[in-house]
């Protein structure tokens, strides 16, 4: 558990209900990036490196030396097992009922003979420490546009499509790294190919580009969910079309502060974003750089944007509704959250 993120009991007191109670989905957390900086420190020691520094970084390219640093230290294959678990258990800690991470194995040749090799472990172990925990986990293949041809980026759908046929767990096709100068249009034929193979098409857009991005997220790579997406706003027709198609924004508050997409969480534009109809969830990102958890993100919108009981809950069942959980699984979580805001709270508003 990040212990240093979250208050006693959930919320600031006499703020609303419980928000560990309240039932959510975790849409948007790149797996390695959620590692514990506890973790992150006993890896460093026990191969007798100096812990490195994981915060003060500045612009997004300190953000990317901070991320090889940390994904340096993964070097077993016991390792991810450790991730995999402890994101479980964090998950359970933060009331997180489902969770969709992304994950992009082709950095690991010196653990794991094949990508194929990593994708059989962490889908076996989500598999089992989730029903163990009571945590569903599906996951998100992850297209690299910095590093991956069209090409590689096709063989990764066709893989990710594969899995999903198998009912093995992926559910999804992602695609991150530096939106600046890496537009999403050459990855045309690997949405695709995912798409038309039943994945979720979740790329990364609106967040270091701007509505160029978004547009052409939804019009080429047939977007479900945008990973951030907060830039919309910048173009009213863009957001109503957003709005009516309802696409999810997967927002990360405290991620695009620490990397300079808005100056201030008081100046966030998730209030603003939900006051126009936009369907949004609220997620954590990369918790081992920027700190927050899912639950403790929850407290920041309530704390910091004076996000209301109702609106919190809201982005809870956009969470559930907008990613591939199971339908019993859907179904409890969307329950848990109709009771939990019918249940009342000091202070709360719904």
């Amino acid at each position: 558990m990040h212990a240093e993120n979250r208050t006693e009991n959930g919320g600031t007191p006499g703020s609303g209900r419980d928000l560990r109670q309240l039932p959510k989905g975790h849409l948007h957390l790149h797996f390695e990036l959620g590692m514990r900086p506890g973790t992150f420190a006993e890896l460093a020691e026990a191969q007798g490196v100096p812990i490195p520094p994981i915060r003060g970084f500045s612009g997004f390219g300190g953000f990317v030396a901070r991320v090889e640093t940390a994904l340096a230290l993964l070097r077993t294959p016991a390792d991810f097992d450790r991730l995999v678990d402890e994101m479980i258990d964090d998950a359970v800690a933060d009331g997180v009922t489902y969770v969709e991470p992304s994950f992009w194995p082709y950095r690991y040749p010196g653990v794991f003979d094949a990508p194929e090799q990593a994708w059989e472990r962490v889908l076996a172990r989500s598999a089992a420490t989730g029903a163990a925990r009571g945590v569903t986990v599906r996951w998100m293949a992850a297209v690299d546009r910095v590093r991956d041809s069209p090409e590689q980026a096709a063989a990764i759908a066709r893989l990710a499509v594969r899995h999903a046929a198998a009912n093995a767990g992926v559910v999804g096709l992602g695609l991150h790294n530096d939106e600046d100068g890496h537009p999403p249009e050459p990855f045309a034929e690997a949405f695709a190919i995912a798409v038309d193979g039943g994945l979720l098409s979740t790329p990364h857009a609106g967040e270091l580009d701007g509505p160029a991005s978004v547009r052409g997220a939804l019009d080429v790579l047939r977007a479900h969910r945008l990973q951030h997406g907060i830039r919309v706003r910048e173009d009213p027709a863009l957001l109503e079309r957003v709005v009516a198609e309802g696409i999810c924004l997967d927002v990360c508050p405290t991620s695009n502060v620490s990397l300079s997409v808005v100056p201030g969480l008081a100046e966030h534009p998730l209030p603003e974003l939900l006051a126009a109809g936009v369907r949004c969830s609220i997620n954590a990102d990369d918790p081992l750089l920027f700190g927050p958890g899912c639950l403790a993100e929850y407290e920041l919108c309530r704390t910091s944007l004076g996000l209301t009981d109702a609106q919190l809950a809201a982005c809870a069942r956009t969470s559930i509704e907008a990613g591939a959980a199971p339908e019993p699984v859907r179904a409890a979580a969307l329950a848990g959250i109709d009771a939990w805001l019918a249940g009342g709270g000091t202070g709360a508003e719904g």
